[in-house]
């Protein structure tokens, strides 16, 4: 009778053991991972991209349902490589924030065919719309022309250029370039003094600034294509002892809203910051727990809201609100 209770006991033990391993095994299934590969620039090339990257490994979590990997570079061929690896790797979903615009039809095909679905977010491409089933992005070409708009409306009798651009081919600097061109192409009193890339570099920047001030050039408007270059611009003013800012002889322009070029505008250094709002993450985890559920985003294209700051109307609140 013992030896019977013992066997009893042992098959019961066995018996629940099964059944705990079973459910172990269903949660895990249930709570499986989603796998996603993140193409992004380089997270020290900007405050922006800093904020942005930041804002993409808080929210793409083990926590919060995912399995994430991270590739950053600053050049497409790389990031169109990288993309390629995510799709023989299998991911769920292919996150994208271009370094240029064009060469990604072939890979995005290629995801589409394994299943994948691509979601852009920063920054457009040239692709056809078919091949990402959504796309959080700024309006580059509209940041651009607030921030022309804006300059326009200071009444200059000549505007005498340093055009400072990010790097060539991304959908910012084409963006923030395409309004300026445009504006000194259609106006005699419009001049670009120089136009280089300084790659969103201060040090590029500030050098560039540098040789048109040892050129002996006169100028009156920097229009940096993000405030690293801007500041870069301003060590060099700062050198040659050339006032700038509210009242001064050279108009500062940026973009991005980092916390601290928002202070230079507050203290009259600058003069304009246009807003490139960095946190995407949530609209793109929402897109992708809709899908998850079977629902398909409502818009195919989400514009982030922003706009421009002006330093002779910005206000703390406005730097702590909008500083990133």
């Amino acid at each position: 009778m013992k030896k019977l209770i013992t066997l009893l006991l042992v098959l019961a033990m066995v018996v629940a053991m099964v059944a705990c391993g079973t459910a172990t095994d269903g949660d895990a299934d249930g709570d499986a991972l989603i796998k996603v590969g993140i193409i992004n620039n380089d997270p020290n090339e900007s405050g922006y991209r800093t904020a942005n990257d930041r804002d993409m490994k808080e929210t793409f979590t083990e926590e919060n349902g995912y399995d994430a990997s991270f590739f950053y570079s600053l050049r497409n061929e790389e990031q169109i490589a990288a993309a390629q690896t995510f799709v023989q790797e299998e991911v769920d979903y292919l996150l994208i924030s271009a370094a240029g615009t064009a060469g990604w039809d072939t890979v995005l095909q290629d995801a589409q065919a394994a299943g994948i679905q691509v979601i852009l977010f920063d920054r457009t491409i040239d692709a056809d719309e078919s091949l990402y089933v959504a796309s959080i992005v700024s309006d580059m070409a509209l940041e651009g022309e607030t921030a022309v708009t804006w300059l326009a409306g200071q009444g200059l009798s000549e505007y005498n250029i340093i055009h400072l651009q990010g790097v060539m081919g991304s959908a910012a600097q084409i963006g923030r370039t395409g309004a300026l061109d445009e504006m000194v192409a259609g106006n005699d009193n419009w001049t670009l003094v120089t136009q280089q890339t300084a790659e969103w570099n201060a040090e590029n920047a500030q050098q560039i600034v540098q040789s048109v001030i040892d050129s002996g050039e006169s100028f009156n408007v920097i229009y940096a294509e993000n405030d690293d270059m801007a500041r870069g611009a301003v060590a060099a003013l700062d050198n040659a002892n050339i006032s700038h800012g509210v009242d001064g002889d050279v108009i500062i322009m940026g973009f991005d809203c980092n916390k601290w070029a928002l202070e230079e505008l507050l203290a009259g250094n600058w003069n304009y910051d246009g807003q490139c709002n960095p946190f995407q993450a949530s609209y793109i985890d929402e897109i992708i727990k809709n899908l998850e559920n079977g629902t398909a985003p409502a818009q195919k294209v989400v514009i982030m809201e922003e706009k421009g700051f002006d330093a002779t109307t910005i206000t703390q609140e406005d730097v702590d609100n909008y500083g990133i």
